[in-house]
């Protein structure tokens, strides 16, 4: 998340991702901090960073449409020791956005006040394109002629509510989908489960990091894996858990991700609601797992056993469980004990 707010901002100023540096975050600098829980992360922290940094954009792009028709010899670096020139003043707050994309423009993602854009690390006129001034040029005249370079920005996304005893309203702003194919091998002597395949495809609409979406996709998929099927909950008679950590149960290893592992985003460019026409990804690839549980059951329903009726495999589905699922017969004693 830090990696996608700081290439928002990055963007926004026309600056490169390496002159930009998140700070931790804390309820002292912000009260209204929340978990990034149901990947609303980006969704709610890029927005509001957004916000704030279009807020001061304006305030420079102002500054710049002054600076653009004033000799250098009269900027404040040359006259603020003098005090010969009285210092510009531009408007406040002058973007007051509500929906993640006000202001915007759709194909860029940024916005733009007074026709000014920021570029490469420069600032121009759309009208005179030729005529730039550096962006820390024109940082320092903001810092010279006293106009703030800090703002602060608070993003509730607009149009969401719930009521959970009616059961009506609308709780999501959009859908995150995607849909995998896995192939499955497993062993007849062990129940092992070798996943050789999978292929994802996935809805993430305009992402701002593909590079970063990508590697969440294959991460939360291997995450799942091991949810259906090595990751089983132990318990002990008095009820304490007891696979209570990677020490005590099997996580996935570099070993069992899928030997031909590929994935791919769908072009979409309709989720206009949300920041840049973005969708959240740090959870629903996760739930494409159930891809690799179901074709463990699609390898089984090859054995006599299950021609007439469905594997009964519960997840996880474990080494343990397969080889009870491959030969129910030479576990039949264990499963009539008490």
């Amino acid at each position: 998340m830090n990696a996608r707010v700081a290439q928002l901002v990055a963007e926004e100023l026309g600056l490169t991702r390496d002159q930009v540096r998140v700070m931790p975050t804390s309820t002292d600098r912000n009260a209204n901090t929340s978990p990034t829980a149901a990947s609303s992360g980006t969704d709610i922290n890029g927005a509001a960073a957004a916000f704030a940094v279009r807020k001061i954009k304006a305030r420079l792009s102002e500054l710049a449409l002054y600076l653009m028709d004033l000799p250098q010899e009269k900027w404040a670096y040359n006259t603020a020791p003098h005090g010969t020139h009285k210092e510009i003043e531009v408007s406040q707050n002058m973007y007051a956005g509500t929906k993640a994309n006000d202001g915007a423009d759709w194909m860029t993602g940024r916005a733009s006040f007074f026709d000014i854009e920021f570029e490469n690390g420069e600032v121009f006129s759309k009208k005179n394109p030729g005529h730039r001034i550096k962006f820390t040029e024109l940082v320092n005249e903001a810092y010279l002629n006293r106009i703030s370079l800090s703002d602060f920005a608070h993003y509730r996304i607009p149009g969401l509510g719930f009521n959970k005893v009616a059961g009506q309203g609308r709780a999501f702003l959009y859908y995150t989908q995607g849909v995998a194919a896995s192939e499955v091998e497993l062993d007849p002597s062990t129940g092992e489960v070798k996943v050789t395949r999978t292929d994802i495809l996935m809805d993430l609409g305009r992402p701002i990091n593909e590079g970063l979406d990508l590697g969440q996709v294959f991460g939360g998929f291997i995450q799942g894996m091991g949810w259906v099927t090595t990751e089983n909950l132990f318990y002990s008679k008095d009820g304490l858990l007891l696979s209570h950590s990677p020490s005590t149960y099997k996580i996935p290893n570099i070993q069992d991700i899928p030997r031909t592992f590929r994935a791919a985003l769908l072009p979409n460019d309709e989720n206009k609601e949300n920041l840049r026409g973005t969708k959240a990804v740090g959870e629903p690839p996760l739930l494409l797992c159930l891809s690799v549980w179901t074709a463990i059951h699609d390898a089984l329903k090859g054995l006599p056993q299950y021609k007439s009726a469905y594997p009964n495999l519960t997840l996880p589905a474990t080494a343990e469980r397969v080889l009870r699922a491959m030969a129910p017969e030479k576990f039949a004693k264990w499963e009539t004990q008490p």
